[in-house]
């Protein structure tokens, strides 16, 4: 696979790119599961998934540092690892409910740092190679709808 704008290192790209689509769709499974279920369980479950990911997620912004590849390469990666970070902290070293009833001073940044690694890791590829970033996009509506299904059902 070639990209369409040189990368290098284009693997660690890929990386990013399937980073971000497999956070997309182990959120979606997660708010979808939340319909059913009333409980974050399942969500729990997959988090621990999404923290795996910071495993590819540090290689690949090892990878951009050392090849010297400019900050919107690594900005992605670096805002994901500090969500997951956060979320660490907030869902299970020092569990906080944050949802309901909504704490703003935990709900906000989790937003901010999920929502912003997911634009920051997915934009790129924009440039990079369109038919990828279209399944960057696709995911991503997948997300915001289970998100929009399960706040619509109460259990957002």
């Amino acid at each position: 696979m070639q990209a369409e704008i040189g990368v290098n290192p284009w693997w660690a790209a890929l990386t990013m790119w399937a980073v971000v689509n497999a956070v997309n769709l182990l959120q979606a499974a997660g708010f979808l599961s939340r319909v059913p279920t009333g409980s974050l369980a399942v969500n729990h479950m997959l988090g621990r998934v999404i923290i795996a990911l910071a495993i590819p997620t540090i290689a690949t912004l090892v990878a951009f540092i050392r090849a010297s590849a400019g900050w919107r390469l690594w900005i992605g990666p670096s805002v994901f690892l500090a969500f997951v970070a956060f979320m660490v902290a907030v869902e299970y070293i020092w569990p906080v409910e944050f949802r309901s009833p909504m704490r703003y001073g935990v709900l906000v940044p989790y937003l901010v740092l999920f929502f912003g690694a997911i634009f920051l890791m997915g934009f790129p590829m924009f440039r990079m190679n369109r038919p990828l970033w279209l399944v960057t996009v696709a995911t991503t509506v997948l997300l915001l709808g289970s998100m929009v299904f399960a706040m619509s059902k109460g259990v957002g």
